[in-house]
């Protein structure tokens, strides 16, 4: 399916140029762009086995956290043992 023509002007880094000159030989320019951009789209990146997870802990909290005006006025409190 073709929607047209498109003309633009693209950098390249060195190792992409020389995949795409590669890929231009054997199949044509536009095959070859057609070719790096589905792969591009279609590429799922692996999720590492180690992949960071967040740790959490109840902290005590007296106020809702979301609702910064409780923190606000919490933080104008004197802390307890403080004069």
């Amino acid at each position: 399916m073709s929607l047209g023509a498109m003309r633009t002007t693209i950098r390249l880094d060195s190792d992409v140029l020389a995949a795409a000159e590669r890929l231009r030989r054997e199949r044509g320019i536009g095959e070859a762009v057609n070719e790096l951009v589905r792969a591009g789209i279609h590429h799922r990146p692996t999720v590492s086995p180690h992949a960071f997870r967040q740790r959490t802990r109840a902290l005590g909290a007296r106020v809702d956290l979301p609702r910064n005006s409780e923190v606000l006025d919490l933080l104008d409190e004197p802390y307890p043992g403080q004069p």
